[in-house]
């Protein structure tokens, strides 16, 4: 069974990318010792009304799908399916990839 969510206000719904699990020199990194990545793929967009009561579906910098960069530590993290994703406020992400 699918569990939908959907953000509210000006969150997003991202998925990290899967991080590299070999080193450069051919080493496999261990859980623990990986760095969460900084990169996402957007999944959905709030579609709740900003302090002011403005719509802010229209405002958004950013699309479904689209690949961006996220702030290290932001964000709530949420378990869909038995998957981590992650809300996070918009003003989180740094930038889109590609």
């Amino acid at each position: 069974m699918a569990t939908k969510i959907t953000p509210l206000g000006r969150r997003v719904l991202v998925k990290r990318s899967t991080s590299e699990e070999k080193t450069a020199g051919g080493l496999f990194l261990p859980d623990t010792a990986k760095e969460k990545p900084q990169e996402a793929e957007v999944l959905a967009l709030g579609t709740g009304k900003d302090d002011e009561g403005k719509d802010v579906a229209s405002l958004f910098t950013v699309k479904v799908g689209d690949k961006v960069l996220i702030s290290k530590y932001g964000g709530t993290e949420v378990k869909i399916d038995g998957e981590d994703h992650l809300i996070i406020n918009e003003t989180d992400i740094l930038g889109i990839v590609g």
